[in-house]
């Protein structure tokens, strides 16, 4: 389950970001012939079989052009939903045009969220969370594990990150929607301890970052709305 974490709903600023476009240009092939005893003007006439094999070449070469392209972004660095998403922890979207230290924020959150998710799912690991968060706020989550030993959580959570905002060089906010509909929480026993007022649900959630220690940490998260947002 989420941890508990006082809120505090703070004023945030959307930063505008350059959108980085990827542009695939292709060359459109000819999809005549000419046959100069046929046509004396020496006007192409239409070949069906002409057009079919520049159809499929054309075909190819865009999916050459865009294979290229997927290659070139992830070695630029490009982060995508997919890129970010486990089998238990699926990011659904992301915002688009983000710059390098929004990039590194978004990182940041979904690394310090896929790790918190697995201690609920696997009831172990806790100490992981230590360095992706404040002091105050690993105390929470490590309060919360100890108070919940035995519980494991089944499912998967499906995450959509709205916007990210840089409001200074250290402090960062990052906006999502927690769909936890598909989650189950169960006792050392096996037995189902589901609440659905408190873990099936959807919820709106804004993450405070701050970077501390050469890296971005989660140091807050407010509860916006629940069962309004769409993951």
């Amino acid at each position: 389950m989420q941890s508990q974490v006082p809120t505090a709903n703070r004023p945030h600023h959307r930063l505008t970001a350059g959108l980085l476009t990827l542009l695939l240009a292709s060359t459109p092939l000819a999809a005549c012939s000419s046959d100069s005893d046929d046509t004396p003007l020496n006007i192409p006439t239409y070949d069906p079989e002409a057009a079919a094999s520049a159809e499929a070449s054309e075909s190819a070469a865009a999916a050459e052009a865009s294979a290229s392209a997927v290659a070139s972004a992830e070695a630029a660095g490009v982060v995508t939903a997919e890129s970010l998403s486990t089998e238990r922890h699926v990011i659904t979207s992301i915002p688009e045009g983000l710059n390098e230290q929004q990039t590194e924020v978004l990182k940041a959150f979904v690394n310090y969220d896929e790790v918190t998710w697995n201690i609920w799912f696997t009831g172990t690991g806790v100490e992981n969370a230590e360095p992706l968060v404040t002091a105050d706020l690993y105390q929470v989550i490590k309060d919360n594990y100890e108070s919940s030993l035995g519980q494991t959580i089944e499912g998967t959570v499906r995450i959509s990150v709205k916007e990210v905002f840089a409001l200074s060089p250290i402090q960062a906010q990052v906006l999502t929607c927690s769909d936890q509909s598909d989650l189950a929480a169960y006792d050392s026993d096996g037995n189902d301890v589901s609440n659905p007022e408190t873990l099936q649900g959807r919820y709106e959630i804004l993450v405070t970052m701050i970077y501390e220690d050469g890296t971005w940490k989660d140091s807050e998260e407010s509860t916006l709305s629940d069962n309004e947002c769409v993951a």
